[in-house]
């Protein structure tokens, strides 16, 4: 079973993390852009098998969990892999920007770790068009998602919302959905994971048709009376599609 904890960073009402209002009227908060790439991603990682998944914020945003939360929940669920959704800001409204892969300050290229952060990023940099950050799009800080936890830790920051060029797209709708589904590609190869086959309906069985019984077995009914007297007789046995006459008939030759 491949563990992953997910993690959309912040909270609705986190100070300051919004986009810019001269680019955004409606100052879009960041965790909202977070949850909602964290929410596609769970619902394509629903198509697969063979994994466990542990959502480390507030799913409503009114609450930001504190990060030593996040983190030592995340060790104690054994997690696989960590991933912390971002988006930045910096740029001031200029048109600088792109997508950032950042991971522990020790970690050396070539490690598990350095392969998830340049999967990841090469994944959302391919399926979105946005473009990576060109000063330094591979990271290593000393953040304490990627510091404090015991596994592979990824915080990946998707675009910058004070930025003209990234703004308008991480918007959209679109732009986190390809996010989600190139993460969610990366997590179904590196996690092994399968996907699921769906249950085949069993075409339904066809009723056996009730057998027919011979002429004597019926007229030997009839004697016993299981089949009504007089009018009611004849129109039971012909509902149930024998001939009254030829029963009839036999149960004549039985009583002579």
């Amino acid at each position: 079973m491949f563990k992953i904890a997910l993690n959309a960073g912040h909270g609705l009402y986190t100070p300051g993390k919004r986009c810019l209002k001269t680019i955004d009227k409606n100052e879009t908060r960041e965790w909202t852009l977070n949850s909602r790439i964290c929410g596609f991603i769970e619902k394509y990682l629903s198509e697969y098998e063979g994994y466990s998944l542990l959502r480390l914020d507030d799913k409503t945003g009114k609450t930001d969990i504190p990060l030593k939360t996040r983190t030592s929940k995340a060790n104690a669920f054994g997690a696989d892999f960590y991933l912390s959704i971002h988006h930045n800001a910096g740029i001031g409204g200029k048109s600088g920007g792109g997508i950032i892969a950042i991971v522990y300050k020790t970690i050396k290229d070539g490690s598990i770790t350095y392969n998830w952060q340049k999967s990841l990023y090469d994944a959302v940099v391919k399926a979105t068009g946005l473009k990576g950050n060109r000063a330094a799009p591979l990271q290593k800080q000393d953040l304490h998602e990627v510091r404090e936890t015991k596994m592979p830790a990824v915080l990946l920051e998707c675009g910058f919302m004070d930025s003209t060029a990234d703004t308008p797209v991480i918007l959209s709708g679109e732009f986190a959905q390809k996010a989600a589904r190139a993460i969610t590609d990366v997590l179904v190869q590196k996690g092994g994971l399968k996907k699921k086959v769906a249950a085949s309906n069993p075409a339904p069985r066809k009723s056996a048709a009730p057998k027919q019984k011979t002429v004597d077995e019926l007229a030997r009914e009839v004697i016993r009376g299981l089949w009504g007297n007089g009018a009611e007789r004849k129109t039971r046995l012909c509902n149930a599609g024998y001939s009254y006459k030829a029963v009839q008939a036999r149960v004549n030759e039985i009583l002579r």
